[in-house]
């Protein structure tokens, strides 16, 4: 699974970590962005942290072709035309507010929705495991 937002340093990483924490060694997951910055944004590591969950050592990374070509299903967040588009692969794109510069109070809202959409994904991919 490929998450991609444009900097992979918010959205993206806040998806990724939830499919880690919630979908084990069921699921592989990769996060890239169209324009990466160069350090997770601090707000989307402390939200992440209020959840158990620590996505502090991640590094935004360039999308490639090849993550795209790797993944069974990629979840775009705003990106755009950027995400190379292969047949028979699983395409989403979820609308969801950019957390950069942002406080904890709007990143919050955010995090709670990555969960929620996380969570249906998951139980969609894998409808026999219990996903919370």
């Amino acid at each position: 699974m490929l998450f991609v937002c444009v900097h992979n340093a918010g959205r993206s990483q806040m998806a990724a970590g939830y499919l880690r924490a919630l979908g084990g060694d069921a699921v592989e997951v990769l996060s890239a962005g169209s324009a990466p910055k160069d350090t997770i944004n601090p707000v989307a590591i402390e939200a992440m942290a209020e959840e158990g969950i620590d996505i502090a050592d991640n590094t935004p990374k360039i999308l490639t072709v090849d993550a795209v070509r790797e993944s069974d299903v990629v979840i775009t967040m705003g990106c755009g035309d950027a995400c190379p588009i292969f047949p028979g692969k699983r395409y989403e794109d979820w609308e969801l507010d950019d957390p950069a510069g942002q406080g904890i109070e709007a990143v919050r809202p955010i995090r709670n929705e990555i969960r929620s959409r996380v969570e249906i994904l998951l139980s969609e991919l894998l409808p026999t495991r219990d996903a919370a």
